[in-house]
């Protein structure tokens, strides 16, 4: 297996190769949602430059889950004129695409939302309440219509947004979701949200349409154990095409054990039923996305090497030896790689080490 091979899913369109655009959070939509001409470039650049897939930003479901500023929708239709020519052009120029479903839950915003935080559980003190068990149920309705719009606005396909401590990993959090209704409790109770979500999407979308999933394997009230069953029952389930695992660092070990216990070794060997299964994280050269392929990922998702180059995908199979640009770099060079200048402004805020100045 080479980077450079086409990946074959179970439903939809095959990959050209094994790289996948990370859902960068980049603050570039309209306040409504809607997709700016910012945005849409950013994204078919990296269509343009490689990217076997083609993942928006966390886009959001319901507006109660809208977590920050400039976040693109797909909950509502006024969305979908602005994604219709978005699936279009990232189709144009050979890549798969998807839409990355997202509800923050107790990490949205109110001030942006204008709605009351909600999530599995009280939290008085962030201002945040319990959904009652109707809720959930019509939260997992979003997150289905949310699919189903994106199907309607011609994309290949939806990646489920269960990692990071937003809402589907809120309902996993075994310190916090104490629930005592079927959406809380053991394992099964905690992951019956996400469950249902993944079933409502394939169900409720046709047959070419590809389902995906991105999980945190750790942290964020996530036990490892509890992580690689929950994984290993994904990959058997039918339900998925694709599941792409949030390392933050690929070669990182578990959290708190020796430098050769390998997270990715806890994963890589369960059965993957027809399954792609990609890792993130760190994920800067050739080199790096051909130690993941050689340590069982199937495909690679790259994110900070992507803002820095929009032909990461094109330079890294071309060239083993190809490394992205060291940081931090200049406004200038990310303008010419079409990032717009409201997502500098949010690597220049948010880390000290991307943008020159």
């Amino acid at each position: 297996m080479t980077l450079a091979d086409q990946l074959v899913l179970t439903h939809g369109p095959s990959w050209r190769n094994r790289f996948a655009l990370a859902p960068l959070t980049n603050l570039q939509s309209n306040p409504d949602g809607t997709l700016t001409d910012d945005e849409r470039r950013w994204l078919v650049a990296r269509a343009e430059g490689g990217f076997g897939l083609t993942l928006t930003c966390a886009a959001y479901v319901a507006r109660a889950g809208n977590a920050w500023p400039g976040q693109l929708g797909v909950a509502d239709d006024t969305h979908l004129p602005g994604l219709r020519r978005l699936a279009d052009e990232i189709r144009a120029a050979g890549s798969v695409s998807s839409v990355q479903l997202h509800h923050g839950g107790i990490r949205a915003s109110s001030e942006v939302s204008g709605e009351q935080l909600v999530a599995p559980w009280d939290d008085e003190a962030k201002g945040a309440r319990a959904l009652t068990t109707a809720e959930v149920r019509r939260a997992v309705d979003d997150f289905v219509a949310a699919a189903v719009r994106a199907e309607r606005a011609g994309f290949d396909g939806v990646q489920v947004h269960g990692a990071h401590g937003y809402l589907v990993a809120q309902f996993l959090d075994a310190r916090k979701n104490h629930r005592t209704d079927e959406y809380g409790g053991d394992l099964a109770g905690r992951s019956r949200f996400l469950w249902e979500v993944l079933r409502g999407v394939r169900e409720s979308t046709g047959a070419e349409f590809q389902v995906g999933l991105r999980l945190s394997p750790e942290r964020f009230g996530i036990d490892l154990g509890e992580a690689v069953s929950l994984t290993g029952d994904v990959l058997a389930s039918g339900l998925v095409d694709h599941l792409d695992l949030s390392l933050w660092d690929v070669r990182k070990a578990v959290h708190g054990s020796t430098d050769d216990d390998l997270l990715l070794a806890h994963f890589t060997p369960l059965p993957r039923h027809g399954v792609a299964v990609g890792v993130a994280g760190k994920i800067l050269s050739a080199s790096d996305a051909a130690w993941c392929l050689e340590h069982g990922a199937d495909f690679v998702t790259v994110g900070t090497g992507a803002i820095l180059h929009h032909d990461f995908a094109t330079k890294a199979i071309a060239d083993a030896g190809f490394v992205s640009l060291a940081q931090p770099v200049t406004r200038e060079h990310l303008a010419a790689e079409h990032v717009g200048p409201a997502f500098v402004d949010y690597l220049a805020t948010n880390w000290d080490d991307f943008v020159v100045g």
